[in-house]
């Protein structure tokens, strides 16, 4: 019986299409996410002049800024995730438990 119902589930192609979407729009993300840190880090590693550089007359440099930027990017792309995942994603997952249980 419960084989039965993996197997249809399985088979639905809304699941199959909840897989395939929620998985690419996953890696982009988590690829975007990627390119930002370790664009960071490189800049970091390669240049240290540029985020040494001091912001006005105080001791604030250029690099604080941007690493609160990488911090608030990535809660906003966070944000993005969950709200496509509580709209779009948990939609599918409804409709695809919902006629497995037919």
């Amino acid at each position: 019986m419960e084989n039965d119902s993996v197997a249809k589930i399985i088979a639905n192609p809304k699941y199959q299409r909840l897989v395939s979407t929620r998985s690419k729009f996953g890696w982009l993300l988590t690829a975007i996410m990627m390119v930002v840190y370790y664009g960071y880090i490189a800049i970091i590693a390669f240049d240290k002049e540029l985020f040494a550089a001091r912001l006005g007359e105080g001791v604030m440099t250029v690099g604080i800024p941007v690493g609160f930027g990488v911090i608030v990017f990535t809660i906003i792309i966070t944000g993005i995730y969950v709200r496509r995942a509580n709209s779009e994603f948990d939609k599918l997952n409804e409709e695809v438990v919902r006629e497995a249980g037919k």
